[in-house]
This record gives structure tokens, C-alpha cells and sequence, in this order.
């Protein structure tokens, strides 16, 4: 692994830029179409590209190999389920405050390592981390403006979904030893299995009457916020690491708040950059003491 340049540091906010404006396209997209149809063809463009990127590499995809079982439960667990999880909860919160809830993924993560893995337990820096986090988050539940009666289970809902995410990192650390191409379009393509039926059966999405902006927004989210930021993500941890990689999480809900704002006129309170704050703070003084972090199979102190 190097140390990051101007263009690895570009292609770190590009990321990022991307994937936080992830959010309001997936609001936008949910005006026309049902959840797992959404989700569903933001895999199905995924997976394209990773298709094309294993073959040019010559990578042996193993996904209906011996371990197809553990395959096809991360691709529920890291993909369908919390892609469908998040188009729900976006559908009726800020897509800001979507992103916001997303970027707590590390905290969450924290805590399931924390029960499942031997070598992830929580020291008392790494406790004070999460703690502070997710202290921003209940901040923000006490924002009527943002969190209320009518959407308080969406939030939740996100909240969820991001948690699913961190499950499925659990389980595919199981495959730490096969290559990081072969993992993701291996689960990518289960994702598609999983879906596809589903939304042909309860969603019948050839019913539907799509807006143009929303059906924009939908191939946006599988070319570019799904196969194209995997693509780059692919790219930042071959050449600088997961470490790297990671910082990510500290710029994308800045992102999703400046396309919230800004592009979907949606209202910012004072409590909201409040908790934003806390929340990166948290993040920030957990990753710091995070002993644990792994960059290709060795320890980062």
C-alpha cells in the first residue's frame, strides 16, 4: 500500500460525492418505484461492471461454487435487505438525514464485532467513541422538524438497514481469503436471484407509470452510486488500503446533507449539525483507538 496522493485523495471525495448523493436519487427514485423493484435494478447494473472487471482480470467467480450457501447470505444480508431497507426509509425521511444515519455503520459494526469476534472487543476509548456517536443520533430523534410521529419507524427502518450492512461485513469476513472481485460480484449476483422474484411478485413492476425523473435517478443509482463507486472503491483499497478507505464514511453524510439542502430544498436544523457533529466526533475517536482494523490480513496500529 502507498501513501495517498492528489489523485488517490480525489478519488477518495469522488467516492464520496457519489455515494452521498446516493440519498436524494433514492428519493427521487421512490416517487415512481416500489423498494425491491429499486433495489433490484440498482444490483442488476451493478453487477455489469463487476462482471466485466473479473473478466478482465481473470477472477473466478465462485458463486454457485462450494461456498454458494455463504454467498447467498451475504448477498441477503449485505445487499438485498439493507438496499431494501433504506429505499423504505428514505421514501419518508430527508434524504440527508438518511445519509446521516447510514454514515453510523463503523459504530454499529463496532458493536456486533464486539459479540462475535474475539479479536474486535471494545476498549474503553473505542466504548466513549460509539457512545458519542450514537449520542448524535438520539439528538437527532428530538428534532420534531425532522423525526416525528409520522416518520419516526422510517428512520428506524434506515437505522436498520445500515445495521444488516454491518452483519454482512461480519459474515463476509468468513471469505477474507478470497478476492475482494469475486466476494462482491459473487453476492451481487445472489442479490439479484433474491430480488427478482420478489419484485416481479409483489411489486409487478410493468404496472407502474415512472416518472422520467425517477427512472433517472434509479439508473443513476445502479451505473454510477452502485457499479461505478464499487469500481473506485475497488481501485482505493488495491492501491492505498482499507484504512484509506474508511475516511469515506467522515465526508459522505457532509455530502448528503449539501445535495439535501441545496437540491431537494429539504430543511436543516440547528440540532441536525449538532448531532452531525457528534456523530462524526464518535466515529472519529473510535476509529482512532480501533486497534482492530485490518488491511489486507494484518493489523493497522
Amino acid at each position: 500500500m502507498r501513501e495517498a496522493n492528489s489523485f488517490d485523495l480525489s478519488l477518495l471525495i469522488l467516492l464520496a460525492v457519489i455515494w452521498g448523493s446516493a440519498f436524494f436519487n433514492i428519493k427521487i427514485a421512490t416517487y415512481s418505484y416500489e423498494p425491491i423493484t429499486l433495489a433490484l435494478v440498482r444490483v442488476i447494473f451493478a453487477s455489469i461492471p463487476l462482471l466485466l472487471l473479473c473478466k478482465l482480470k481473470e477472477i473466478k467467480i465462485e458463486a454457485f461454487g462450494d461456498n454458494w450457501k455463504l454467498f447467498a447470505l451475504i448477498g441477503l444480508c449485505n445487499i438485498s435487505i439493507p438496499f431494501v431497507l433504506i429505499a423504505i426509509g428514505t421514501s419518508m425521511i430527508n434524504s440527508y438525514l438518511a445519509a446521516i444515519l447510514m454514515s453510523t455503520t463503523p459504530l454499529s459494526g463496532s458493536l456486533l464485532a464486539h459479540f462475535f469476534l474475539k479479536d474486535e472487543k471494545l476498549s474503553l476509548p473505542k466504548s466513549l467513541g460509539v457512545l458519542i456517536g450514537f449520542s448524535g443520533i438520539v439528538l437527532l430523534f428530538f428534532d420534531k422538524v425532522i423525526i416525528n410521529s409520522e416518520n419516526y419507524l422510517y428512520a428506524l427502518i434506515t437505522i436498520l438497514g445500515s445495521t444488516f450492512y454491518c452483519i454482512g461485513g461480519l459474515l463476509t469476513l468468513k471469505l477474507k481469503y478470497k478476492k475482494n472481485e469475486n466476494v462482491t460480484t459473487s453476492t451481487t449476483l445472489w442479490s439479484v436471484i433474491f430480488l427478482l422474484p420478489l419484485s416481479l411478485i409483489i411489486e409487478t413492476p410493468w404496472n407502474s407509470s415512472p416518472t422520467l425523473a425517477s427512472t433517472i435517478s434509479l439508473l443513476y443509482l445502479g451505473v454510477v452510486a452502485t457499479g461505478f463507486a464499487w469500481l473506485i472503491r475497488f481501485r482505493i483499497l488495491t492501491v492505498n488500503g482499507l484504512v484509506f478507505q474508511t475516511q469515506v464514511a467522515y465526508l459522505i453524510p457532509i455530502f448528503g446533507i449539501f445535495f439535501g439542502y441545496f437540491l431537494m430544498n429539504e430543511i436543516i436544523t440547528w440540532r441536525v449539525l449538532v448531532s452531525l457533529v457528534i456523530i462524526l466526533t464518535g466515529i472519529y475517536i473510535f476509529k482512532k483507538n480501533n486497534k482492530g482494523l485490518k488491511e489486507n490480513g494484518k493489523r493497522v496500529d
